[in-house]
């Protein structure tokens, strides 16, 4: 049998390589001229000037729905500079103009409409670059490329944009100031750009030159922009300085010393772009303020791991992907029980103060931590490295505090400066790259009780790359390794040792132990990511370790600790239409996980499968088998449990995306004898005009957990389980949400946002019980035998009824949380750069009825709470000297 298969084997790689080749790319041969202009170029969507007289480009191909073949209507551009900026007019034709969707919303809005997006490498390394879009309502958006594959719509550029809606279709004219791109000065410009246009009622879009759909690489394809030469760009400084108003209405104790209800506070400040060249720039920031980002929502977390909230204030989200890290030089990436650390996680800069107070009877504690100022530099060197680098220092904060009328103040946030750094070079036009990363966080602490609750110093740094196996960058390798060190007191790493992310007290985990008299914990981490990233059949697979000591949370987010991770998986893709799909494809994958004792602490076969029909109708699936593992965590600390086999199941269905319509169905459920879960959403997405369009997405969550965490009880007489009782309850819980956003955009530049979120979540427990012995899910069940339970204000426990264990408290764990939460702004960019902000907040919470779910007295509560509101006025005027 083995005979047999090795002489099939080079005919069966033959057929393999023949059906899962990836298609010629045309796009190198092709170039794209621009024209030196000296007339004034009048952007309004009205292709008069004398550069619309020449031929223009109009070799588009089509990507979707039918690739490689030609466009169902023809496009045609015109590229033009001139000192100062670059000119881009397009004529998209269309043989029924009636039919041309105009759909306005604000800046960077994901919507479906006819569009035309240009992209520009000025770097020409074949990797990085900006793109600028315009739909035919005038809508603007643009962004970052990196990683030859990704974008990034966190950059904001100031260029201008119109679009004109005629007889023969539509039109559109772009003036892009050099001030907005990042290149390298010389006589003569290499660059690359490409175009794609959309077609919204047909699903259709056309590009110069695009990624096949069984392919991988953007902007490596981007043709040549040629004819630029002898530019002289003037000098790069951008000043926006803002001045804010904010009143604040909440209710207050009317004991409380230090809220009377109503709050009033102006505020001032700046932000500011300082060009280096053309191919550096530093931005700034002087007392910023964030007040016009939309809250975040509301959430339940009942884990010992730390929610991940997105960043939305612009001054870190802009330009930040150059502070990714690990994940370049490859297009696909798949984890099962694993998510890569984020070294430089920019909410720590600004966030709520980590100090607690003590003897209060009232307290005014600052909501966020002060940033003073901060600064970021970002770019190219000549030389082919991208840098990119942060420094900010926020202020030491203290709460006021009132105890029976004497009043006191106590530190709960230390003066910080936080660093990054980031190198990254692409060798051999990105087939390959090598990066760094460093992260310094120091504090000066005033009160030497903080100094107990908050580390002193912490260093995180970083080595990432990649490398591709063959000239197409088919198969390809990426990898990154990194180190912690982060210093404090004594009691300070004494806590952090036993915290969620270490759990150094595990009596049987013998590889880490608890160190009192510790000054610093140091730790590793790195993972290596092995794929084949092009053709119809795709494979990647991955090992993964982090070490029990790693820790990157003074500047960084991280899930987990002391796991060692690996995978393997595949993909099979039919991305050629056919009578009864638009694509299909197919993925497995098999993962382990151990931790540095080499238990095995998850493990599971994985399948799922996604079709789109001609209607652009999706439905898939995806189903998981999960044997038995250790469980390392159940305890928090203490010994491993057993979690027994388990099963997940999830699927999904959406539909046409070019509808007024779109519905869309989720759901997730996870089946075990210790638990059961299920999440089941729905998501309406409606657009009752061209301007307006209304999402809600309503969700349950129904959650039974036979073990939910109580907490850790010292006795001596629990020998079995190392002289504690690891108490757990078993909880249902059910939680019923909604996410509501309504868009209504006036003009391109004048928009209407609200955002609403209501939650309940409601959590009953009962059968309390207690771990019987380790390695187990073995469980003594209180008021079963000798054991007792009594609920009188708080829940008494004896553990063995007339022996000699002592008898134990812990508070009624039920919860019910009410809460609803969201925002509306009205954003007015009244000239390019400068924005009028008018901004309401409101939340209402409310924990009455613990335990007790009934939606319509609990969605009542929370209606007749008292809110808190904010009103916000912010004005920010860009000057470009």
């Amino acid at each position: 049998m083995r005979r047999l298969i090795l002489m099939c084997l080079p005919a069966l790689l033959a057929l393999y390589r023949s059906a899962d080749a990836e298609p010629p790319d045309t796009s190198q041969t092709l170039s794209v001229d621009a024209v030196r202009i000296s007339e004034p170029m009048n952007i309004d969507g009205n292709l008069t000037e004398s550069l619309y007289l020449r031929p223009g480009f109009t070799k588009f191909t089509q990507r979707d729905p039918d690739e490689n073949k030609p466009p169902t209507e023809r496009t045609e551009i015109w590229v033009g500079y001139d000192d100062n900026a670059l000119y881009i007019g397009a004529r998209l034709e269309d043989t029924a103009p009636d039919s041309v969707e105009q759909r306005l919303a604000r800046k960077d809005a994901q919507i479906l409409a006819d569009a035309i997006t240009v992209y520009i490498d000025a770097y020409h390394d074949k990797q990085s670059g900006f793109y600028f879009g315009l739909n035919a309502a005038g809508t603007m958006y643009d962004g970052t490329l990196y990683n030859d594959d990704f974008n990034d719509n966190s950059w904001d550029g100031v260029w201008e944009g119109k679009t004109r809606v005629d007889a023969q279709g539509w039109t559109a004219e772009f003036r892009i100031p050099y001030s907005q791109l990042r290149f390298t000065t010389g006589d003569g410009y290499h660059w690359a750009i490409n175009c794609k246009r959309v077609i919204a009622r047909r699903n259709e879009t056309d590009y110069i030159a695009f990624t096949p759909k069984n392919g991988s690489g953007f902007v490596s394809r981007f043709p040549a922009l040629n004819g630029i030469e002898k530019i002289d760009p003037p000098g790069r400084l951008e000043i926006l300085p803002y001045i804010t108003g904010k009143a604040e209405y909440a209710p207050h104790d009317a004991g409380d010393p230090f809220h009377t209800g109503s709050a009033y506070t102006p505020g001032v400040g700046a932000d500011f772009k300082l060009g280096i060249g053309t191919n550096i720039t530093v931005d700034g920031a002087i007392n910023p303020d964030f007040g016009q980002v939309e809250v975040d929502p509301a959430v339940v977390n009942l884990s010992d791991v730390e929610t991940y909230f997105d960043e939305k204030r612009p001054f870190f989200l802009e330009g930040s992907s150059i502070f990714n890290f690990g994940r370049g030089g490859t297009s696909n990436s798949w984890s099962f029980n694993w998510s890569d650390p984020t070294l430089f996680y920019s909410r720590r800069i600004g966030r709520a103060p980590e100090g607690s107070v003590s003897g209060a009877d009232y307290a005014d504690i600052p909501s966020g931590t002060h940033i003073l100022g901060a600064s970021k530099l970002s770019g190219k060197t000549a030389d082919g490295w991208n840098i990119g680098a942060i420094s900010a220092v926020t202020s030491s904060e203290s709460a006021d505090v009132d105890s029976a009328g004497v009043r006191s103040t106590q530190e709960v946030e230390p003066l910080a400066s936080y660093n990054v750094l980031r190198l990254l070079r692409e060798i051999d036009n990105g087939r390959d790259g090598l990066g760094l990363i460093s992260t310094f966080t120091q504090r000066d602490f005033r009160s030497g009780s903080l100094r107990d609750q908050i580390n002193n110093n912490a260093f995180t740094g970083g080595l990432d790359g990649w490398v591709s196996f063959d000239s197409e960058k088919a198969w390809a390798m990426r990898f990154w390794t990194g180190y912690t060190r982060l210093t404090g007191s004594p009691t300070r790493l004494l806590t952090l040792q036993q915290d969620g992310q270490h759990y150094f007290q595990r009596p049987d985990a013998g590889y880490v132990h608890l160190d009192s008299s510790a000054t610093s914990l140091d730790g590793y981490g790195g993972r290596i990511f092995i794929t084949k990233q092009k053709g119809n059949f795709t494979v990647n697979g991955a090992l993964g370790v982090i070490s029990p000591g790693f820790d990157v949370d003074d500047l960084g987010f991280q899930w987990h600790t002391d796991i060692i991770n690996t995978h393997l998986g595949a993909r099979y893709s039919w991305a050629v239409p056919t009578s009864w799909y638009q694509s299909l494809q197919v993925e497995a994958a098999v993962f382990r996980s151990f931790d540095f004792g080499w238990d095995k602490t998850w493990q599971g076969l994985w399948e799922s499968s996604d079709i789109v029909l001609p209607s652009y109708l999706e439905i898939g699936y995806s189903y998981a088998y999960n044997p038995a593992v250790v469980s390392d965590r159940r305890t928090r600390g203490g010994p491993k449990t057993i979690d027994p086999i388990g099963y997940e199941i999830s699927g999904w269905i959406s539909g046409d995306s070019r509808s007024t319509f779109i519905p869309g169905l989720n759901f997730d459920v996870y089946e075990a004898s210790y638990t059961r879960t299920g999440s089941y959403s729905v998501n309406l997405d409606w657009k009752p005009a061209t301007n307006v369009e209304v999402i809600v997405s309503p969700e349950l969550d129904k959650d039974w957990e036979n073990t939910q965490w109580i907490g850790a009880f010292a006795d001596p007489t629990a020998r079995a389980t190392g002289g504690n009782r690891y108490v757990f309850g078993e909880m249902h819980q059910t939680t019923v949400s909604a996410g509501i956003r309504i868009n209504w955009a006036f003009t391109p530049v004048l928009t209407l946002e609200a955002f609403i979120q209501p939650l309940l979540s409601v959590g009953a427990f009962s059968n309390f019980k207690e771990l019987a012995r380790p390695r187990s899910y073995d469980f003594n069940l209180f008021g079963s035998g000798v054991s007792t339970i009594a609920y009188d204000s708080v829940y008494h426990v004896d553990p063995d009824g007339p022996g000699p264990a002592a008898p134990f408290t812990f508070s009624r764990p039920d919860f019910n949380i009410k809460s609803l939460r969201g925002d509306m702004v009205l954003r007015w960019e009244f000239t390019p750069g400068s924005t009028l902000y008018l901004v309401w907040t409101q939340s209402r919470f409310n924990p009455d009825n613990p335990g007790d779910f009934e939606f319509s007295r609990d969605m009542g509560d929370i209606l007749r709470s008292q809110p808190d509101n904010i009103f916000l006025v912010k004005i920010a005027y860009w000057l470009a000297p």
